[in-house]
């Protein structure tokens, strides 16, 4: 289990194309980032990314009306059934083309997706087995151009679908006598989306120049007749004619009203359905031209809400399409709109800058509001303790996450280019940046500020950025005048600027044991210098090839160092001998990209590791470059010990081996062709005679590579900032069957044996030595609290370290946090002396236990001081009105008066002094 790292969570990126999605409860939303789906639950604030990819970009994205099932489409047609329960893929499914859009009936029974300019129902995936889960029940034609967008009725009986061709078209889901298809116009553009109105057939259709057209049909749902088949009808027909000709003196005056119209019962009986529109709307104000993109509407409130290509939204109640309010969210076009199941929450996703808003249009506030970095990410740190992650991006932001929830807390702006490093000081509560706009920068985690900004007497770019331990000393390396410029981070001066390299600086690292500074070049020498001995160099390292990354084993012992020629090397920083390599060139892997004359073998030879990291424990390495996949390998050994694969996205370019020779043409390579080059920024612009698509239009696939790697501190996950995002991944404790010094004696029945019996420390050890959780867990829980620490002083020291880190993932879940503190304390004043000897070993542990310790510290704080401010509150009320009432006895109604100005006086002041503690 030491290396069974798996994907676990994916930051840094929360929306990039494709529908959005509300839960069935309404209090998470599904959004598809890239080729993952993630799930972000607004009531808990925490967001997972299924553990699941598709081939290429998702499309599109259908949930179950019960919200169990999730049917995924990417662009090229490939589908996935996920049971969003157990989080797994049930069936795979092509469709055999691009696929627009895709709805489940109410009733959950049928499905639609909408495929060129056809639209087609499949029976839905039932809860039994079956060995195909994707059904064809029938194909209906109609629209002449690409069908956009679906709807149904809530009885599931029709469904609306719009197209291209600026027509709509109302199908029957069975075979209806009085409705087969139904189509209508009206309108002058593309139809964005339609919505039926709720337990009727009367529908919207809104079109992409703004325009709303409301439509009124003179059947209601119970009026559908379905056809009977052929062997019947004429039966039937016999038996109605009889029936008429009984009935015909009274059946010839009665008349049925039919949604407020007079109409006779054979008509009733035999006439078709007919539509006829009631008004026509324009969303856009005259003189306005802002093109519609997305739409969603809620049938039980009647909310309409819209989204434009100019980044604004609008709220109107239909049908008598009153304004609700307006508001600009974004610079970009809003690509998708949803609507949770209550009304109150309403999901934005723009792809142009990668958002995610969730607003609450009642209180008129912001529920979540998430946005990646625009451009690539480029560096990461971990914090000490764990708990966050800090990341740099080509687009000149630095971003917090939290670890826990998965979100971005704090996005600091001051860099006006791109930002080249990140790290934290050994406290955690200072982030150090430096950019290539030639400033290197200090921000402040608990005011949010940038409190120090050191630069260089010349203006240059700085590509790298290093702390010592200590937080004192600040250095950062240049690559235009290969320096190294050194600044103190009490004053803010510089201290220093080291000269020696010939070539550009790609990376610095402090010794996290002693004043020692590594620094490597693209001249070929990673130089070391003493910062006690007035910053002469120490030792200079000669390698063979230009020096890409440099970093410290966590002891300070060990040195790695990665060049050009996909070499990591390992030295000894105490006497500058190489005491390792590796050769990873053929474990890269390199893919080919669509404009490569040469092939992937060849190309190769020109990759190479720009990233390196060492676990906590020192004994292996993390490894990534120009290439998909991460490798790990085992430092002593210098073998390969596990090749990651970060992504199977086909969308992102180099990720294939061989090119399809079938995609050169005589125009180039038809993977770099905009198919869908008909519409920019949603305005159409074809050449002329085309029909589809542009052959002049290209567009560029981005390159699939890694940027940085880190290991948590507390060892327990590692994350990785690549062309997709902020990948985490985390050790998989529940997938592997791993005992420790395991004998046949060892079994669950005996361990609850000796529970039985009251022999705790036999029963721990037997079930630490059978490593499993839930045993282990029954175990410790079962140890009276006043035994504690006579049990845990009997523990053999090999077993501590073991259940310290149960104790420290017991942390994250386990609700007995006193219990589990009491047995934490116990164990550590027992051993804690005989520990010590193994501080750099045991040091994950440790901070894996400080990390569980202080979340809970954070939490439990804000609980007490929200109580604390109340009770004071409270008394001060009481105190107050106990000395109105026996100083100046008033009436009834002036007491009630002075003592409500009195509280809100009251409360004011405690507000304040809440606001000062605070900030102190």
């Amino acid at each position: 289990m030491k290396f069974a790292y798996r994907f676990s969570n994916l930051l840094g990126t929360v929306y990039r194309c494709g529908n959005l999605n509300f839960s069935r409860d309404g209090n998470s939303v599904i959004s598809p980032v890239g080729n993952r789906v993630t799930v972000f639950d607004l009531k808990n604030n925490r967001s997972d990314t299924l553990p699941l990819a598709t081939k290429y970009n998702i499309k599109c994205v259908g949930l179950s009306p019960d919200g169990r099932l999730a049917i995924i489409v990417d662009e090229g047609g490939a589908a996935l059934l996920v049971s969003l329960v157990c989080r797994s893929v049930l069936h795979h499914f092509h469709f055999k083309g691009s696929v627009h859009s895709v709805s489940f009936s109410p009733d959950g029974r049928k499905f639609v997706v909408t495929k060129g300019n056809i639209a087609q129902m499949y029976h839905a995936p039932g809860k039994k087995r079956e060995f195909n889960a994707f059904v064809l029940d029938k194909t209906y034609f109609g629209p002449y151009d690409e069908t956009t967008c679906i709807d149904w009725t809530d009885d599931s009986k029709c469904f609306v679908v719009g197209s291209k061709d600026m027509s709509t078209w109302v199908f029957g889901a069975e075979r209806w006598d009085n409705l087969i298809y139904y189509a209508l116009s009206g309108h002058k553009d593309a139809i964005v989306a339609c919505f039926f109105e709720s337990n009727s057939l009367d529908l919207y259709s809104l079109s992409q120049d703004g325009a709303l057209c409301v439509w009124q049909c003179d059947t209601p749902p119970e009026g559908l007749r379905l056809k009977a088949p052929r062997g019947w009808k004429a039966d039937i027909l016999q038996r109605e004619k009889e029936e008429e000709e009984e009935d015909e003196e009274e059946e010839g005056n009665r008349e049925t009203t039919i949604r407020g119209k007079a109409v006779p019962a054979e008509q009733e009986r035999v006439g078709k359905v007919k539509y006829s529109r009631l008004a026509k709307y324009f969303l856009n104000k005259e003189g306005d031209f802002n093109n519609l993109t997305a739409a969603a509407y809620h049938k039980k409130t009647h909310l309409l809400v819209t989204g434009f290509a100019s980044g604004i939204f609008h709220l109107h109640e239909l049908p008598e399409f009153n304004l609700i309010h307006s508001l600009s969210i974004s610079d970009q076009r809003v690509a998708s709109v949803a609507i949770n199941s209550s009304g109150d929450w309403i999901a934005f996703g723009c792809s142009g800058l990668g958002q995610l808003l969730v607003w609450e249009w009642q209180s008129e506030s912001y529920v979540l509001k998430q946005q990646g970095h625009f451009n690539s990410m480029v560096a990461l740190a971990y914090s000490p303790d764990g708990q966050y992650i800090v990341t740099g991006g080509d687009d000149g932001k630095v971003k917090v996450w939290n670890t826990l929830s998965g979100f971005c807390f704090v996005t600091l702006t001051e860099h006006s280019s791109g930002v080249t490093g990140v790290t934290f000081t050994a406290t955690g509560h200072v982030i150090i940046t430096s950019s290539l706009d030639g400033t290197v920068r200090a921000y402040d985690l608990h005011r949010y500020r940038n409190f120090r900004t050191f630069t260089s007497p010349r203006p240059t770019q700085f590509s790298c950025v290093a702390v010592d331990s200590s937080g004192e000393i600040v250095s950062a390396g240049a690559q235009d005048s290969f320096e190294i410029f050194v600044w103190s981070m009490q004053t803010g001066r510089l201290l220093d600027v080291l000269s020696g390299h010939e070539g550009p600086i790609s990376g610095l690292c402090f010794n996290p044991m002693k004043s020692v500074l590594a620094s490597a070049s693209w001249d070929k020498t990673v130089r070391l210098w003493d910062m006690f001995d007035s910053w002469r160099t120490k030792e200079t390292l000669s390698l063979t090839s230009d020096v890409l990354a440099v970093t410290f084993r966590p002891d300070g012992a060990e040195l790695a160092v990665a060049t050009l020629n996909s070499h990591i090397t390992f030295w000894d920083p105490e006497n500058a001998v190489q005491v390792g390599s590796i050769e990873g060139r053929h474990d890269l892997k390199t893919g080919r990209k669509e404009l490569d004359k040469i092939t992937a073998k060849h190309s190769a030879k020109g990759k190479a590791f720009t990233t390196v990291c060492y676990s906590a424990d020192g004994q292996n390495i993390l490894a990534g470059g120009m290439s998909k996949f991460v490798c790990l390998y085992h430092v002593r050994e210098q073998i390969l010990v596990k090749r990651f694969e970060l992504s199977c996205n086909f969308s992102l370019d180099a990720m294939e081996e061989f090119l399809n020779r079938r995609k050169m043409t005589e125009f180039g390579n038809l993977a770099l062709i905009d198919q869908d080059a008909g519409e920019e920024n949603g305005v159409a612009i074809p050449l002329p005679g085309v029909r589809k698509g542009d052959m002049s239009s290209r567009h560029f696939k981005p390159e699939i590579r890694v940027t940085s790697l880190r290991f948590s501190p507390t060892g327990r996950c590692w994350a990785a900032t690549s062309t997709e995002g902020l990948l985490i991944f985390s050790l998989d404790a529940q997938m592997l069957f791993d005992p420790f010094e395991l004998d046949t004696s060892v079994t669950p029945g005996r361990i609850r044996e000796a529970l039985r019996q009251r022999e705790f420390t036999r029963a721990i050890l037997m079930a630490f030595r059978l490593n499993e959780k839930k045993l282990a867990q029954e175990a410790l829980e079962a140890v009276p609290q006043n035994e504690i620490e006579v049990i845990s002083a009997s523990l053999p020291e090999l077993y501590v370290v073991k259940v310290l880190e149960f104790l420290a993932a017991s942390f994250e879940e386990s609700r007995h946090l006193e219990f589990y503190l009491i047995w934490t304390q116990k164990l550590l004043m027992s051993h804690g002396q005989r520990l010590k000897s193994r501080a750099g070993q045991l040091l994950p542990v440790v901070q894996f236990l400080q990390k569980g310790l202080q979340r809970h510290l954070d939490d439990i704080s804000k609980l007490c001081d929200w109580n604390r401010y109340n009770i004071q509150y409270a008394l001060a009320v009481s105190k107050q009105r106990g000395m109105k009432r026996t100083l100046e006895p008033v009436d009834t109604e002036e007491d009630t008066d002075a003592s409500d100005e009195d509280s809100l006086h009251l409360l004011r002041a405690a507000e304040e002094e809440d606001e000062e503690g605070m900030l102190v």
